[in-house]
Formats: C-alpha cells, sequence, structure tokens
C-alpha cells in the first residue's frame, strides 16, 4: 500500500523521513554510546529553553545547576496561556498544538516544534513494528472516544481515514452495539485492534458470553494494543484467550509521546531515544530502580514549550534491571490525584480497591464493569453492570476483603446501572475521591 500516512505527515510538513532516520540512528548506539547520548540531551535541552524560552528561565533564576537541583514541573505550573510558554521563535503556526484529554482533572494546551512531533511518530512507527504492523499499511480497529460536534467529529473522521482505523466509538456498549461491532469484525479484514482497556475488556466479555474467539472470526488480526487504562493480569488473559492475539501494553501521554511500550519477549520497555524517565519522591529526590514513586519525564528534543522534569501525575515502579539506555517499566500503579484516605489517617492508591473488589465480583462473570467513588472519608459508592444484582454474599465478601486488606468498618453503598459515566472522550475513570 502507498505510505499515504508518511506523506500526509510530510505535507503537513512534519519532517517524518529525517525523524525515522534519527530514530534508528540512536537505536543503532551500544549501551554506552546512548547513556552519553542521553546525558547530552538532556544538557541540551535545558540549556536551549534556558536561552529561548523566558518562561522556563524565569523557573530556573541560577544556571548552570545540577540536573536534580532543576525544578519539577506539573499541569498546573504550565496552565499558563501558551503564548507565554513558547520558546523564541516557535508559534501556533509553526508548530504542533493540542490539548490533554483532561481525564487526570487537569486538562491544559500544550504545543511541540515539529520535528519533535515527528519524532513522537516515528516512535510509533517503530514500536508498532515490534509486532509486525506497519502503520502505512495495517487496518486498525479502533476503540476509542470521539468528538460529538459536526466539525470536530468530521475532523476525527477523516484522520482515521487517512490512517486507516476504522473507529467503534464506546460512548454505548451495550450489548446491540457490540454485536454490531463484532458484525464488523466478520467482513472487515483488521489488522490490529487498538483503544481505551475497559472499552476492549467489554467487548472481550462479550465474545466470552458467546463462546466466540475473535481470531476465528477475523483471522487477519495480528495484535491488540491496549492504552490509557489500567490493564490487569486477569484482563490480559481474558483478552488473549478471547482474541487469540498477543495483548500488548501501551503507556503514553498526548504531550509527551509513548512513554513504555510492551516488546515481543513482554518487557515493558521505556522510551529512551526521545525522553528521559525518573522516579522521585515527594521531596523529588531520585529514587532507586525497584522503588515506587512519582514518574517525572524529560522530553529530549521538544523546543516549543519545555517539558523538562515534568511530573506527569503517575505512580510507578522501574524495573531493578533498568539500565539508563534500557529502562524497563515494571509496574503503572496509578495517578497521584487517586489517593483514598482512610478514616485512620492510612493512604492508599485508589487501585486497591479495584485489586481487592475485582476477582470477588467478578468471578461469576455476572459483574461486567464497575467504578468506585469516595464521597466521605469512610463512604464509598460502587456503581456496576451486571446481568443480575449483586446479592448479600457477594457484599459480604467484598466487605471481608476489604477489612483484611485496608481497614475495617468502612461503609459501601452500590448502585447496579445500565451504562457507566464516561469522560469525554470515551474513557472510563475506576475510581474517583471527591475528598
Amino acid at each position: 500500500m502507498f505510505p499515504i500516512f508518511d506523506l500526509t505527515l510530510q505535507i503537513n510538513r512534519f519532517p517524518i523521513r529525517s525523524a525515522k532516520a534519527a530514530l534508528k540512528k540512536i537505536n543503532n548506539y551500544t549501551p554506552a554510546e546512548k547513556e552519553i547520548f542521553i546525558e547530552q540531551q538532556k544538557v541540551a535541552i535545558v540549556d536551549f529553553h534556558i536561552k529561548n524560552n523566558s518562561f522556563y528561565r524565569s523557573l530556573v533564576p541560577v544556571y548552570p545547576i545540577n540536573w536534580e537541583a532543576l525544578p519539577v514541573l506539573n499541569k498546573k505550573n504550565l496552565q499558563v496561556p501558551l503564548a507565554h510558554r513558547f520558546s523564541d521563535g516557535y508559534t501556533i503556526a509553526n508548530s504542533y498544538s493540542n490539548k490533554t484529554s483532561g481525564s487526570s482533572g487537569t486538562p491544559f494546551v500544550f504545543a511541540k516544534d515539529k520535528y519533535c512531533h515527528a519524532l513522537t511518530w516515528a516512535s510509533n512507527f517503530m514500536r508498532f513494528g515490534w509486532h509486525n504492523v506497519d502503520l502505512n499499511s495495517a487496518y486498525q480497529a479502533r476503540f476509542y472516544g470521539i468528538p460529538m460536534e459536526f466539525l470536530p467529529n468530521k475532523k476525527e473522521r477523516f484522520k482515521d481515514f487517512i490512517c486507516n482505523r476504522y473507529r467503534f466509538p464506546i460512548f454505548d456498549l451495550s450489548d446491540v452495539v457490540l454485536e454490531k461491532i463484532l458484525n464488523n469484525f466478520k467482513h472487515k479484514k483488521f489488522d490490529y485492534i487498538n483503544g481505551y482497556t475497559s472499552a476492549i475488556v467489554l467487548f472481550a466479555k462479550f465474545l466470552r458470553d458467546k463462546n466466540l474467539y475473535l481470531n476465528k472470526i477475523c483471522p487477519t488480526l495480528k495484535v491488540c494494543v491496549v492504552t490509557s487504562e489500567m490493564l490487569f493480569k486477569d484482563d490480559k488473559l481474558l483478552l488473549e484467550t478471547q482474541f487469540g492475539i498477543p495483548v500488548i501494553n501501551e503507556y503514553g501521554a498526548s504531550e509527551i509521546d509513548l512513554i513504555a511500550f510492551e516488546n515481543a519477549q513482554g518487557e515493558w520497555l521505556v522510551n529512551a531515544e526521545t525522553i528521559f524517565v525518573e522516579i522521585l519522591d515527594h521531596d523529588n529526590q531520585v529514587l532507586p530502580y525497584g522503588e515506587e514513586g512519582r514518574i517525572v519525564i524529560t522530553s529530549l528534543f521538544n523546543k516549543a514549550n519545555p517539558f523538562i522534569r515534568y511530573d506527569i501525575g503517575d505512580i510507578g515502579i522501574l524495573d531493578k534491571k533498568s539500565t539508563l539506555a534500557k529502562p524497563i517499566l515494571k509496574k503503572l500503579i496509578g495517578r497521584t490525584n487517586d489517593m483514598v484516605i482512610l478514616p485512620s489517617g492510612k493512604k492508599s492508591p485508589g487501585l486497591t480497591f479495584y485489586y481487592v473488589t475485582k476477582s470477588i465480583i467478578e468471578d461469576n462473570g455476572n459483574v461486567k464493569e464497575f467504578v468506585i467513588t469516595q464521597s466521605k472519608i469512610a463512604l464509598f459508592e460502587v456503581e456496576y453492570v451486571s446481568e443480575t444484582e449483586l446479592d448479600v454474599v457477594a457484599i459480604q465478601k467484598i466487605q471481608k476483603a476489604i477489612d483484611r486488606y485496608l481497614e475495617p468498618n468502612l461503609k459501601f453503598i452500590f448502585y447496579r446501572k445500565e451504562t457507566l459515566q464516561r469522560t469525554n472522550r470515551g474513557k472510563l475513570k475506576q475510581f474517583t475521591s471527591l475528598l
């Protein structure tokens, strides 16, 4: 197939060819050469923004300073008008700009210079290529949200056409809609699936209930790539069983790049070509590999906007086997703003509840999806979609597990729903604190 995706990027002045060549060169470095490259690029990007970006210069009054003494930025720091954050010579007209989805609760507008954005796409091409998916020719079954307004909707549909994607909007995932999605797999030669974890898992449960296997229905499928939401071990096993293809975990951020992508060996490889990832504690001290902390990212090439030591709002662990040249993400735990505060004063990641309750309420396949909201210090509301209402026995099992893993005397109220509320982009936020 003609490389229309590459051509579209070139027409829009995103230099994809030179970006792919640069990425190939970086990947041909020896581990020692790559470490030197990363350190040099860290210094170069800071030096560029100190000299050319008044917004960043105001945050670093003394320069040069040690890397660890540089400020740690977050979305709130960056929520000043985009025009005030541009480096000299960069504008909306000569950059790529967009806004985050706001699923973390803190949306903002960002920009990348065109070479940096081309590198992002080169990174996508390379990583999907690990699984024999050529983005120029492969046909994607896309489980994503879509803007509902007329012009943004048409724009997204046109992008889908250019990128060889068939989109399944995920705001309605009733059995009637899932049946229509299944019919598309019967008649279209999809090469891979890509989209939000919760929606794809729900589709797999639908197949399981019908005792169907997707690779038998659509034999051209090669791989499924899930993104934007947590993928749990039992959900991955479900997807691999019902789809009959490898399931790959992707972790990325629109304002940065692909952050980590699973390779064929099952390693969740961190992008060490276009970004630099650190794990920091609450005092902004760098933690050793193997310890849990805040994920802080530096964009090594973005000259339009400074994303230097940027706290993305997630908590994770880099594997002890990691090196500067080959970092490996061992675990992505959740978002820093999704912490549970318990009456005893104890704090736990919101996903703790998800782990504890998931196996219990799903063991008979009745519950399809659920979300948890902490409305008061000791009160939690569980909304769920199921074939039948949870009985007293199931609720008592959940309560006992919570008592054991967290602490006793927490009250849970259960609400059975037809559908669950998603973000305007179709994401399912699994835990929310209203405190």
